[in-house]
């Protein structure tokens, strides 16, 4: 099987390894993988509409391009809705970005369900 998972936790506080997470999201989507990515705790703070623009990694370009990808090209996306919320970033603006707002048991349910996953 071809699932993988990528976990991203880390957010504004480092820029680079959040944004790598979603590279290689991206690039294992253009690999023919089906990807999932789960952005919670601060990976969610990279989902702000204040940051998507902003972000990037250091050689690795800016967020909002990795996003776009993985939304056009059926990436499963979620994000802790409990973290988001905490964070002033209501279910509405998770989903105009196509991430679904989830639950803890909804991340166990799809960490069980895959076949690799990549923490960030």
């Amino acid at each position: 099987m071809n699932k993988l998972l990528i976990h991203i936790i880390t957010g504004v506080e480092n820029p680079s390894r959040a944004v790598l997470g979603f590279l290689i999201a991206k690039t294992a989507l253009e690999e023919g993988k089906e990807v999932t990515v789960f952005c919670a705790g601060e990976g969610v703070s990279c989902l702000h509409e204040s940051t998507i623009n902003e972000m990037q990694g250091v050689g690795l370009g800016k967020l909002s391009d990795y996003l776009s990808v993985l939304k056009n090209g059926g990436a499963n996306l979620f994000a802790s809705k409990m973290s988001a919320n905490s964070r002033g970033i209501t279910n509405q603006q998770l989903e105009s970005l196509g991430f679904t707002p989830a639950t803890p048991k909804m991340l166990v349910n799809i960490i069980f369900e895959s076949d690799k996953i990549v923490v960030y």
